[in-house]
């Protein structure tokens, strides 16, 4: 734990002395030059370290249970960091705003507590750089393992990116004190300050300060890449966050060709909802005893899962009339997989026909210590796991298993072997690309933006397997959505390129700069087709995207 909590603390402090945090240096500088007391720049920093720890964490998931916009916040400390400049621009007001503060003693510790709040508002309107520690900290929030060992690397990253402000408010009081002019002129000193303070929150609020962030050459990438690069790194923030590893192309087994007894399955555990069962009813793994099951770990719009699902229902019609069970374990990756209509939807377009188990609360997941979309469990008639396959691939020898399990339960008569050609991808090809912010991994170009309408342009080249953007993209922590001429480019080797998109619109398919096919986006978020070809080819695929699309996720064939 002390090195993940060293390793949030300097991936926070590269943030601090990056450009991202040029939007609010002039807050902390106006905000450290007033009010008497050494306490109020370390007040300010702590209520910039709380309110973002505790906003990056569970922020997105209150908004969510309250119905309310993910942004609302991030205003609502804008509408705060404005006040308080007017505050100082006006005594009465501030005499207001301090109102809540006067029960800590005198005026002046009142201004100083002052200063908690003016944290909090910073912690809000906050939007600092993506690095591996908080790409970490974006899925742990996203996914809701928020333990007490996230809550502590959030500080400890919150921390390090604080220390650079720290310094500056230090510095900016102790000039104001010093100086005997400033003291003699507080009163315009504290209208200085609170001007700025409105002006930067307006700044922020229309997005005046991107060009300047832009402008500015990215001086910390070096230690971004050095830090990210470090197998250390990866291996404590991958531990921390469980991230889930999706797509694996060969099989991993876990047992020999015997099928031994692997452990007691557990229940299906915190299902949302059934779906293709009479009345929607729970299946129990005691209802199913001296039955052959298959649990299928799976998510809709996953093209590894898809490749799987033609197995698993070919395997379901053949195999149900002999004692087989399938339960479809639908675990979302994206958040419009969580929409159950969308679920039924996809499922009947994809002609899944036995039981789905909707686990939208990770609740099976985490019972059977799954980490693989597709993950096959198969439990036999005694209620124990008697095999599994993480991934695509080696679906002769997940059948096998089935008819041996069958046979051993009593089935006689089993058809032959089911026939349906196995499409696992067996040559190299370009990783799974994410476009949302909390995996944006292979990116080159314009930084990265959180939440906020921004103008990328493309680099002079992009190399093998980067992707780029280019025109108006409002970048989420899951997905990236089209402004005005959009366009997306990825250097890209496969036979199919893949795409998970949203919204309603049209994307416009380019391969080598010759136009391909245009894709129509409407309905359920799904996977889109925008290359396939017979062998192998390493390309240039450019994508214009119209307003409103979403896009999430390239996975490759």
């Amino acid at each position: 734990m002390i090195v993940l909590l060293g390793i949030g603390f300097l991936g926070g402090l590269i943030t601090g002395i990056s450009p991202c945090i040029l939007p609010v240096v002039p807050v902390m500088v106006a905000g450290g030059a007033i009010g008497q007391s050494r306490w109020r720049p370390y007040l300010i920093i702590a209520g910039l370290i709380v309110s973002f720890s505790a906003f990056t964490l569970v922020g997105g998931a209150l908004l969510s249970v309250l119905g309310l916009p993910q942004n609302v916040l991030h205003y609502a400390g804008i509408v705060v960091l404005v006040a308080l400049g007017i505050g100082l621009m006006i005594p009465k007001l501030g005499e207001l705003l301090e109102k809540p503060f006067a029960r800590l003693g005198k005026k002046g510790q009142a201004r100083s507590a002052n200063g908690f709040l003016l944290g909090i508002s910073l912690g809000l309107v906050f939007v600092p750089c993506a690095g591996p520690v908080l790409a970490a900290i974006s899925v742990i929030a996203a996914t809701r393992r928020v333990g007490f060992g996230s809550v502590l690397l959030t500080a400890a990253y919150a921390l390090g990116a604080a220390v650079p402000l720290l310094v500056l408010a230090i510095v900016s009081q102790r000039s104001a004190l010093s100086f005997k002019s400033l003291r003699n002129h507080a009163r315009s000193v504290r209208r200085v300050a609170g001007a700025v303070m409105a002006l930067t929150a307006l700044a922020i609020a229309f997005n005046v300060t991107r060009p300047l962030q832009t402008s500015v050459p990215g001086y910390t990438s070096a230690l971004e890449n050095h830090l990210e690069g470090g197998a250390g790194t990866h291996k404590q923030l991958q531990a921390l966050t469980g991230e889930k590893t999706k797509g694996f192309s060969s099989a991993t087994k876990s047992q020999d060709p015997s099928l031994p007894v692997l452990g007691k399955a557990p229940p299906f555990t915190d299902i949302t909802k059934w779906l293709n069962t009479p009345g929607g009813a729970p299946l129990t793994l005691a209802s199913l005893r001296h039955k052959v099951v298959l649990v299928d770990f799976w998510t809709y719009s996953c093209i590894n899962c898809q490749r799987a699902l033609p197995h698993v229902e070919a395997w379901y019609r053949a195999y149900a009339k002999y004692g087989l069970v399938v339960v479809g374990v639908h675990t979302p990756e994206f958040a419009f997989e969580h929409v159950i209509s969308n679920v039924v939807a996809e499922a009947a377009q994809l002609g899944v026909r036995y039981p789905i188990a909707i686990d939208n609360a990770y609740g099976t997941w985490n019972a059977y210590g799954n980490e693989y979309w597709p993950a096959d469990y198969l439990i036999d008639g005694s209620g124990n796991i008697r095999y599994t396959n993480f991934g695509e691939g080696d679906y002769r020898g997940t059948e096998e298993a089935i008819r041996t399990l069958l046979r051993a339960n009593g089935a006689t008569h089993l058809p032959p072997p089911t026939e349906v050609p196995n499409r696992t991808p067996t040559e190299q090809t370009t990783p799974e690309s994410y476009l949302g912010y909390a995996r944006l991994a292979n990116y080159v170009g314009t930084p990265v933006r959180h939440d906020v309408a921004t103008t990328y342009s493309f680099p002079p080249s992009i190399p093998a397997n980067d992707v780029s953007l280019a025109g108006t993209w409002t970048v989420g922590p899951q997905a990236a959505e089209a402004g005005t001429n959009a366009r997306i480019r990825l250097a890209f080797t496969a036979r199919d390129v893949y795409l998970v998109l949203g919204g309603r619109g049209t994307v416009d398919v380019s391969v080598n700069g010759v136009h391909v096919r245009t894709v129509t986006v409407s309905g359920v978020p799904d996977l889109h087709t925008l290359v396939s070809v017979s062998r192998p080819e390493t390309a240039l695929l450019t994508l214009d995207v119209s307003p409103g699309v979403q896009a999430y996720d390239f996975t490759f064939g």
